[in-house]
């Protein structure tokens, strides 16, 4: 069952399906065989992160800067061992099937990607240019800001949201090495995407809707890019490049 069971009322009104979340499973599969490769690649299950492909994606602000762009994706698909992978995946699963029926399966996938994507705009700005980060957990953060906007659209209780989002802030904190800049970016992030989606239909003509929702993405991809690049920019600077 979901928390959301009886209709998809951000995009028709029509009733759900019970067709599976695809994209949060396929996203798991994702991740999985990711960790998979760094292990093999790593010779070792809890030390994967000894890994080149662990090296050559980790989100490192001055690689970055020194133009490898696709660790600001591909950052959000290592794990530093099994249990931080099987934690992830499971607040995936919780989430994502829920968020996936909601929203319909390409508007979750845009905010997942817009949320892992400000994510790394936060690492970016905000954190160490010497280290390196990694973890889908910035997108998991952008789902539970998703959460609560979508639960304020239905007028449905936010206390347990609110908990677990606070709970994982706490543990952000308190834990040596988890990126609360990441986490908070992803937040932030996913809930603006997740608004955009769920209170344009008020106000949107139908026939204007999607486009409207496309744009929105984009611009906050956009907006997102930008910072990164104006980060890497600076950086570079420091580098003397």
């Amino acid at each position: 069952s979901t928390l959301f069971p009886y209709t998809t009322l951000f995009r028709s009104g029509a009733r759900v399906s019970q067709a599976p979340p695809l994209v949060t499973y396929s996203l798991i599969g994702i991740n999985v065989l990711v960790f998979l490769l760094t292990v093999a690649d790593a010779g070792n299950v809890m030390s994967n992160q000894v890994s080149t492909i662990f090296s050559d994606f980790a989100l490192w602000p001055y690689g970055v800067a020194q133009g490898d762009w696709w660790r600001v994706i591909g950052s959000g698909f290592l794990h530093y061992g099994p249990i931080h992978l099987l934690m992830n995946m499971f607040a995936l699963y919780i989430l994502g099937r829920d968020m996936e029926v909601v929203l319909g399966r390409g508007r979750f996938l845009g905010v997942y990607a817009v949320s892992l994507i400000g994510a790394s705009a936060s690492v970016m700005l905000f954190s160490a240019p010497n280290t390196a980060t990694a973890g889908a957990s910035g997108a998991i953060f952008g789902l539970m800001g998703g959460l609560v906007v979508v639960l304020l659209r239905l007028k449905r209780g936010l206390a347990p949201a609110v908990t677990v989002i606070a709970l994982n802030v706490f543990i952000s904190i308190t834990v040596p090495g988890i990126s609360l800049v990441g986490h908070l970016g992803g937040l932030v992030f996913g809930a603006v995407a997740t608004a955009v989606l769920v209170y344009a239909p008020l106000y949107v003509p139908k026939g204007r809707l999607l486009a409207v929702q496309v744009g929105a993405m984009l611009a906050l991809t956009v907006v997102a890019v930008g910072l990164i690049t104006g980060q890497a920019l600076a950086l570079r600077s420091d580098l003397g490049l």
